[in-house]
Formats: structure tokens, sequence, C-alpha cells
């Protein structure tokens, strides 16, 4: 959306020194995002920060004096690679997790291959539990309805009863418990009555789900195994090393305060503790329920005061809140219009609220007042109507903050053109057309089924579009993302609704500038041109000139963060 221009002559910012502090970092190819200059094939860097950009010339003629570094005479280089839409806690937890997972997932140790079926599936959690020493609990992440067939607390006491046995759901927002476990936790009939998430059976008693707002009762139980710092700490280890194996620069957590900000502070002060040493940058996104049973009414205040540094927090905190309209996409809580669920575990259901559509604008406002952009999970096509109208209601009282859709799973027509017409923005989950774009055509209906992420409309009515993993959902690795997007392709081999397709142009900048700008950072990074942070994803092959279905095989040599090379190897 942001587009780019015509190369022209070279573009520096004013008051240049004279040259014996920078650096001329030389390319084949330099994509800089810039409307007013597409490529160039040098970038000028002080101080970590981009002095100009334009040719070898042009550049060397300028600072005779500079340091000339020429390590990239055959790469690419691009604005860092971000991804807006991740979860620190969370990866550092199901990344140290046994893993049965669906579908071929990336992780730091290596591919794990995906369980295809549910065979498959009961197998390998027989053989985990078989493994398993001691009667503690063993939790294992990667369970998925759709692929694996439902599963109650028969089928896992089938499998064993000696200990707890904890299976989490791939979309993370769904537990299922043996007898042992659900002894163990306290889970009882009557805490039906108190939460939604306590799943019941024709004979009154617990199926073994426990979903939504009852995890806080279970993570009472669950928490010191699943929260171990020293687990964490192996995790989060990992998962920035998968961050650097992307090309990744700048990432956005998307959810701070959920697991306890206490927690999460010590987390990533301890393990990811600055972009230097971490090799991306990393930015906290308040969500507002943490929040709000911390800080209660005061929680705008709180946010303020992090921004200004009266509140120490251990990353930058974005000008930003996060709310949740509905529930999940990976496991049937989104929250659809009638006639609801077709298929699956949620057949007959309309999926589930998190903050009910009359009180959305009314919970946002107090934080839109204090002039902060909103980032709001919103997945079904009701949830979608809910959030448009809140939108549209906080319009009233400012056109300029930044609304910006997270996951967007379905966007139908009609939302689509309102979306432009409000001024929203979409920050689109990578794997829903991948992963569960045909898997889905059955619980959805046709109708619904042909506007999972319809990104090319969107794009099409002015909406900005980036993408995220919302890892550890799917890999922190834009080029797939990107590629997925310009294909439209499913992990069954077909193509979804081709004329969703993004063009190389767009995919490359939803990855870049466009999530830039859902930050709201666009001023510092997302594109090379003067004044902006040096951050350059270093590639050994030129995106614009490569087939869509071929970018996530693009090599990367590594990062050039805030002008100081991080190498692929060197980890």
């Amino acid at each position: 959306l942001m587009g780019f221009a015509v190369a022209g002559c070279a573009e520096q910012a004013p008051a240049t020194p004279a040259g014996e502090d920078v650096v001329l970092f030389l390319a084949a190819t330099i994509i800089t995002m810039d409307d007013m200059q597409a490529e160039a094939e040098m970038v000028a860097v002080t101080e970590g920060r981009v002095l100009a950009v334009g040719s070898a010339e042009e550049l060397s003629g300028a600072y005779p004096a500079a340091t000339r570094d020429n390590s990239f005479a055959d790469k690419t280089l691009v604005p860092g690679l971000i991804d807006p839409h991740i979860h620190m806690a969370l990866s550092s937890l199901q990344y140290a997790t046994k893993l049965t997972p669906p579908w071929q997932m990336a992780t730091p140790s290596g591919v794990v291959e995906g369980l295809p079926d549910r065979a498959a599936f009961l197998g390998k959690v027989n053989d985990l539990v078989a493994a398993h020493e001691g009667d503690g609990p063993l939790i294992i992440f990667g369970y998925h309805n759709l692929v694996h067939g439902d599963l109650v607390r028969a089928d896992l006491d089938a499998i064993t009863t000696a200990f707890p046995l904890i299976i989490w759901h791939y979309s993370s927002h769904d537990f299922y418990l043996n007898e042992n476990a659900i002894e163990w936790a306290g889970i009882t009939p009557a805490l039906h009555e108190q939460f939604e998430g306590i799943d019941l059976g024709a004979d009154g008693e617990p199926t073994g789900r426990v979903y939504e707002d009852a995890i806080s009762f279970l993570l009472q139980k669950l928490g010191p195994t699943l929260l171990d710092p020293q687990r964490i700490a192996i995790g989060l280890e990992g998962f920035s090393g998968l961050l650097r194996s992307g090309g990744v620069t700048t990432v956005a957590d998307l959810g701070y305060g959920i697991f306890g900000r206490a927690l999460e502070d010590a987390n990533i002060k301890n393990n990811w503790i600055s972009p230097t040493h971490s090799g991306y940058r990393l930015y906290l996104v308040p969500e507002h329920r943490a929040f709000a049973r911390e800080f209660g009414e005061g929680s705008p205040e709180a946010v303020t005061k992090m921004l200004a540094g009266d509140i120490e927090t251990p990353a930058p905190v974005l000008a930003q809140v996060k709310f949740f309209a509905d529930a999940a996409f990976y496991s049937q809580t989104m929250r659809l219009s009638p006639p609801g669920y077709l298929a699956g575990q949620s057949k007959g259901s309309e999926g589930l609220w998190v903050i009910e559509p009359n009180d959305l604008a009314e919970t946002i406002r107090p934080y839109w007042e204090a002039g902060f952009d909103v980032r709001i999970h919103s997945n079904g096509d009701a949830a979608q109507t809910a959030s448009l109208d809140a939108l549209e209601a906080l319009r009233q009282t400012s056109e300029t903050q930044r609304f910006v859709f997270e996951h967007a799973g379905i966007f139908l027509s009609d939302q689509v053109t309102r979306a432009g017409q409000l001024g929203a923005a979409i920050s689109a989950a990578s794997h829903y057309v991948y992963f569960l774009g045909e898997a889905y055509q059955a619980p959805l209906g046709a109708e619904r089924g042909n506007w999972i992420l319809p990104l090319a409309s969107l794009t099409e009515a002015g909406v900005p579009v980036t993408l995220h993993s919302d890892a550890p959902l799917a890999p922190p690795l834009p080029l797939r993302a990107a590629s997925v997007h310009m294909t439209r392709a499913t992990r069954e081999g077909n193509v979804l609704t081709p004329q969703q397709k993004l063009s190389a142009q767009e995919a490359l900048e939803a990855i870049t500038v466009d999530a830039a700008y859902a930050l709201g950072l666009e001023s510092e990074i997302g594109a090379i041109k003067p004044g902006m942070l040096a951050d350059f994803t270093v590639l050994d092959a030129n995106p614009m000139e490569t087939p869509g279905a071929d970018w996530d095989e693009i090599g990367i040599w590594g990062v050039v963060l805030g002008g100081e090379k991080r190498a692929l190897q060197d980890d």
C-alpha cells in the first residue's frame, strides 16, 4: 500500500558528516520500500541510522573518507523484516513442551513432522506417556480436532490414569484433561456456573475440556509446572534463534501482562536483554484484561507511565493496547453469525464473545481518549461487525488513531468495504489459509469459507495489510508468510480463492513498511531511507525477481541491526 517509485538520484539526510564515521554498504540490489527511490546499490550508515541511499558512484564520491563494506556485493538488502504480532511468554512455554503438531512445524531445534490423523496423534501421545518419568503432570502441545478428531476424558483415560495427562490445543485456547488431571486441578461440575469454559457432558460431569475464560482457573494449579523459569529460559533462547533464522529484526509482543508482568518482565529482562544481544528489536503491547486486573480504572494512566519511563519495563511499550472481541479461529470458538458452525467440535454453536458487542466501544474508549491506538483480536464475521461498529463509534472523536484488526480470520465483502471507509488496518494471521483454509470449509460453509483473509480485496479497498505469525502458532518466518499469500496455497496442495493473491510488491510491503505502520513505527523502521534505523535483512536473492512460491526458499545471510552486521553463521 505504501508503494515504491522509479529509482532516482541519491537521497540523503541533511547535515551529513564528512564521512569518517560512515559505513557504505554495497549490495547487488537494495529494495528500499521508499516512494521516492525504489532501488539503489549503496546505503550510507552512521550512528545506527541511514544517512543516504543511492548509487555506488554517488555515495563513494559524497563520503570519500567512509569505510566501504562490500560484504553484500552479491546480496539483496531489504528493510529489516517485521513480525508485528508474536507472544514471547507463550513461545517460551510451547517451544519447551512436548510437541504433537497436526502439520509440519518449524521449531528452534528443527522441523517436527506433523501427525496427519487421529491414529498418528494417539500413537505419539502413547509414546510420550510411556517415556514420562514420575507421577507429575505431562503436558503435550499440538492437538487439533479438525485433524485429530474429537478428544474427551475417556480417550485420555484409555492412555493413562496413572498421572495427570494434559493435552494443549494448537490454538493455545483449549486444554484437554484425563481423569487424574481433572481431580488434580480441582475441576468440578459446579465450576461450569462460574466459567463458560468448563465443558460438561450429557452426564453432567466434566468432559476434560477446559478453555477460554476457565484457563485462568486451570493455571492456578498448572502454573508452577508450565511456568517454570528454567523451562521458559530454554524456550525463549530457542525462539530467539528461530526469529534470527527468519531474518526478523523487529517483533511486537501482543499480549503483555497476560501471564503476569512479574514473570514476563523477568523472562524478557534475563533472556532477551537487548536488541544487540538478542539480534532483534522487541516492543510490548499491553493487553487490556491483564492491565485491568492489575491497575483497574488506572490502566490507561499506567500505560502512559510506562511510555514515559515512570514505570520500568524490560522492553519499550508501544502507544497501543490489545483487546479481544472474540475467541479463537483454530479451536472454532471465534464468533460467527447464524447459523454458526456447521461441523467440528463447535457444531451448532456460534462461538464465544470475549467482550460483548454492546460493551466493546466503551471498553476501548478510556484508552482511545488517552490517545492510544487499538490492536483488536477479531476473528469471526460476527466479531468483525462488532469491531467495525465500535470503530465507527470511536471515529466520532478521532479520525487519525489506528485501529488494527488482529488475525481477521473472516472478512465478508461488505465488511471489507466498511473497513476501508472507516480507516481500519489489518494484521492478518499468516497461517490460516495454508493450515486450515480447506479444513474450515465444512465448519464455515461455502459463503463464509470464501472470505478467509481476503487480503487482495482489503488492499483494493485501501486497507493497510500486514502479516504476522502469532508465534508460536506459526513460525516467525516472514518470507514464508508472504509466499503463502502470494500463492494462496493450502497444505493439501491446492489453492484457496486465488483472486485474493497478493502481488510481490504487496507481499513485501506486508512484512516491512505496512508492518511498521501497524506498530506505529513507520518513521523508524520498515523502509531504507535517510533518518531511519539501519535495520536490513540480507537475502541471497532478489524477492522481486523470485516466484512467490519460492520466497521461503530464499537464503538469508543474516541482518544488519542498527548498522551492525549479524550473520546467522555466527549464532
